[in-house]
């Protein structure tokens, strides 16, 4: 794949990973914000009387608007653009698939170790959950489980390339995905839980939470996968030229 290629698909997954992230933004702000403001409403009401006339340094509209848009449109341009570079990588080189479904193969694989498998260590809370005395530490271990997640996933495509030839696809795909499950069940093992949730938090609210924020990732993934691999079929695959008329009756000899 030569270099205009890549910038080309480059520049399309960034604006694959815009589109996305606005159709994320949509389900954050609509599904994912009452949530924080439930919870942050919890927190006021159990503040001490000391910090509950603190005046915000971002008012909460900000954060729920702006910032808000801000974050989320970001993360999908950034990891639409790193996302097509491994897509450069992957494709041709995962199986003999079409641009498109590498892409919604690549973007399902994102999805499952840059979010999912750190998700089921290290789940989202809201603001009022958690210390702020150890918001360093719970951020370095999502990110070591993120990190970790990525690298394995990486690993076990490259061993079920490495078995296919002596086992066959099917068998190569079973062991490398046991590989990936095996070592992560280690890095759940061994890894510190954190849990910090107060007893008396509504369960139910948090459960929301949760689910809100896994729905803002499926959004943004699924959301990529289908408009990046659109953009790089009519890329690398475009339609043949169609002649229009009516074909003329050959000459006579």
């Amino acid at each position: 794949m030569n270099s205009a290629t890549v910038r080309n698909l480059l520049v399309r997954g960034m604006l694959a990973g815009l589109g996305a992230g606005l159709l994320a933004l949509l389900v954050a702000y609509f599904l994912g914000e009452p949530r924080v403001g439930d919870a942050i409403g919890y927190e006021e009401a159990h503040a001490a009387p000391a910090h509950a006339h603190e005046v915000e340094a971002v008012t909460r509209s900000l954060q729920s608007t702006a910032g808000l848009a801000t974050g989320v449109l970001i993360y999908g341009v950034a990891f639409g653009g790193i996302t097509a570079l491994a897509f450069c990588f992957a494709l041709g080189r995962v199986g003999r698939f079409t641009p498109r479904a590498t892409a919604l193969l690549l973007s399902g694989t994102a999805l499952l170790a840059v979010y999912v498998v750190p998700f089921l260590k290290y789940p989202a809370s809201p603001p009022s959950v958690g210390d702020a005395d150890t918001i360093g530490q719970r951020t370095a271990l999502y990110f070591l489980m993120m990190l970790l997640s990525t690298l394995l996933a990486v690993a076990a495509v490259l061993l079920g390339k490495r078995l296919a030839t002596r086992l066959g696809t099917w068998y190569a795909t079973v062991a490398a995905v046991a590989f990936f499950v095996l070592v992560i069940g280690l890095a759940y093992a061994f890894l510190p839980a954190v849990n910090e949730v107060p007893k008396d938090f509504p369960a139910t609210l948090l459960w929301r939470f949760r689910v809100s924020a896994l729905a803002i990732q499926l959004t943004l993934w699924t959301g990529f996968g289908l408009v990046f691999g659109e953009l790089a079929q009519r890329l690398l695959s475009p339609h043949p030229a169609t002649v229009t008329g009516t074909p003329t009756a050959p000459a006579p000899n």
